[in-house]
């Protein structure tokens, strides 16, 4: 995707339609999800007041990496999930299937906002070897509701 046809996502309106790349997406609308994004806007404009919205962009360069600061053997969240969040990934540790991350492929992610957490608290280290900012953590779901690799 070319950095001028990204698009900011309002904070709170998942269940709007996203713009990536010039083309309508429709996300999959859940209030839960929507609820979890609207919070983690409120944390990242305390974060940080000039936050404006959640990028997609920002999110898939996250979900990608690589990074540096985790585990050697986990420097992105691609390295488990897969480059292709439509697909399922595999823990690098213990082998173990993980449902695909896409909200296209797997309507029930993020609509838990203690299992969202855990997950952020206990993978966030692994990867960046810090603790995930809110907006990193709005920018990953927003990416993971357009279902594009």
């Amino acid at each position: 995707m070319r950095r001028s046809q990204t698009r900011l996502i309002p904070a709170g309106a998942a269940a709007v339609l996203l713009l990536t790349a010039g083309t309508a997406l429709p996300a999959r609308a859940d209030p839960a999800r929507d609820a979890i994004l609207t919070t983690y806007a409120a944390e990242a404009r305390k974060e940080d007041s000039g936050f404006t919205g959640f990028d997609a962009a920002r999110g898939q360069a996250l979900y990608r990496g690589p990074h540096t600061g985790g585990k050697a053997e986990t420097p992105a969240c691609a390295t488990c999930h897969t480059p292709d969040p439509t697909r399922a990934g595999q823990h690098q540790k213990t082998g173990r299937s993980i449902e695909p991350m896409a909200v296209t492929a797997n309507p029930a992610r993020f609509t838990n906002a203690a299992d969202v957490e855990k997950r952020f608290s206990r993978d966030c280290p692994a990867v960046l070897g810090r603790a995930c900012t809110a907006r990193e953590k709005g920018d990953v779901i927003t990416y993971l509701l357009t279902g594009k690799p």
